[in-house]
């Protein structure tokens, strides 16, 4: 049993990216650029000796699944685990507002009707690693 993974939802102009403890939680998460994909799973691999990355099977999952599966990490390939990502996007935004609720009249104002003021990529990569935890891997 894994108990550390690299998760990606991967977009067309970024991605989501979370280092995730079962244990733990997030114990790193951003939005890249996805042309930095490549490079940043590489140096978050090594920085926490990771070798399973879970991966959204929604927009450019094949492309970033194809570049991803020809990197080595100390010349092993990463396992790559594809994980549903329907709705992940509306519980990221709940996620989002849990650590950031909003202040001053902003709180008067259901957050079903507001929009988070950052992109919540990496809140969808979190997401999708406790799916992978909670299926049993």
């Amino acid at each position: 049993m894994v108990d550390c993974v690299i998760a990606v939802d991967p977009g067309r102009e970024k991605c989501g990216v979370a280092v995730m403890s079962r244990t733990d939680g997030a114990l790193w998460q951003g939005v890249i650029a996805t042309k930095q994909l490549v490079e940043e799973v590489r140096q978050l691999a090594l920085r926490y000796g990771l070798t399973t990355l879970v991966l959204g099977d929604r927009t450019s999952s094949g492309r970033a699944k194809e570049v991803l599966s020809e990197l080595l990490i100390e010349d092993k390939k990463l396992e790559i685990v594809s994980v549903d990502e329907h709705h992940t996007t509306e519980l990221a935004r709940q996620y989002y507002w849990r650590e950031h609720p909003p202040r001053g009249l902003k709180r008067l104002i259901p957050l079903t009707m507001q929009v988070p003021p950052v992109p919540v990529d990496d809140y969808v990569a979190v997401i999708l690693a406790k799916r992978y935890f909670a299926s049993g891997n």
